[in-house]
């Protein structure tokens, strides 16, 4: 019974130990969380004015002729999958590569592109072509990243490497909701109807050299809001899960201190019958 009581005592202490640990990640996530959140609100207006410009010359200018535009036999696509660097976030990183996966019909016709480790060693393991990766970026996203990978796809696509260019990443909804995403950037997709005004200049020297200068960068912000999102996706789902750790480590030891208080109880008792038992046979 005392080795019993010993190990369950043990057992608590360890699960208590854990729980700090789980309790401090979940205070790193959430304050992780909020600077992501105050980063994605800042992102929002620059990529909505790029994106209002580009729509505005494709839905006012007649006869309109460019290859980021002009759709093509689809021989080949690029996917920029944006995953993180680390583990202990639920679903976050087995989500996002589940939902690349089902877009992908043929893994011959495919090239990645992976924006954190997790998603490059997933589609490497399963002999995909993982083109190039960028990791230790994911929970800090910055600019120059999103360059650099924006100007790699662009490339490639002029090139006729790739014949068009999906960003996956984990929108943000909410502080407890998290979407997996895929979003065509090339060739681009505009919906004229969210159109919000006409256009009341002309664009020189011509909508199809304005476009060829706002379209990387449109793509450029798309990339680094999509890492944004998912920045503040991953910090989101890690404080979940790390949230619902330490409720079960709360209940864990719960649990175990009332199966101490049970093994200490039945040894008093024991030790009370083993007196009474000796008293009455001095008697």
């Amino acid at each position: 019974m005392g080795q019993n009581m010993i190990d369950v005592k043990r057992r608590i202490k360890s699960v208590n130990s854990t729980m700090q640990i789980t309790k401090a990640m979940e205070l790193v996530a959430t304050a992780k969380l909020k600077r992501a959140r105050v980063k994605l609100e800042a992102s929002k207006p620059y990529f909505e004015t790029i994106m209002e410009s580009i729509a505005k010359i494709i839905a006012h200018s007649k006869g309109f002729k460019h290859p980021f535009v002009d759709g093509r036999d689809t021989k080949s696509t690029l996917f920029i999958v944006i995953t993180g660097d680390r583990g202990l976030a639920g679903g976050y990183n087995s989500n996002i590569c589940k939902l690349v996966e089902e877009k992908i019909q043929n893994k011959e016709k495919v090239k990645l592109i992976a924006i954190g480790s997790k998603g490059r060693d997933y589609f490497k393991r399963k002999n995909y072509d993982v083109v190039d990766s960028y990791v230790g970026v994911s929970e800090n996203p910055t600019i120059e990243v999103a360059r650099l990978v924006g100007n790699q796809a662009v490339e490639m696509f002029l090139n006729h490497e790739i014949d068009e260019i999906y960003v996956a990443y984990t929108q943000f909804v909410s502080t407890i909701s998290y979407e997996p995403k895929a979003l065509r950037l090339l060739p681009v997709v505009i919906d004229e109807s969210k159109v919000k005004s006409k256009m009341m200049f002309e664009y020189e020297p011509s909508p199809e050299v304005v476009l060829e200068h706002l379209v990387p960068q449109y793509i450029n912000s798309v990339i680094y809001g999509a890492s944004i999102e998912a920045s503040a996706s991953e910090s989101g789902s890690r404080r979940v899960a790390m949230e619902s750790a330490t409720e079960n480590a709360k209940e864990m030891i719960g649990e175990l201190q009332l199966v101490y208080n049970r093994a200490r109880q039945a040894s008093i008792t024991q030790e009370i019958t083993e007196i009474v038992a000796g008293a009455d046979a001095l008697n």
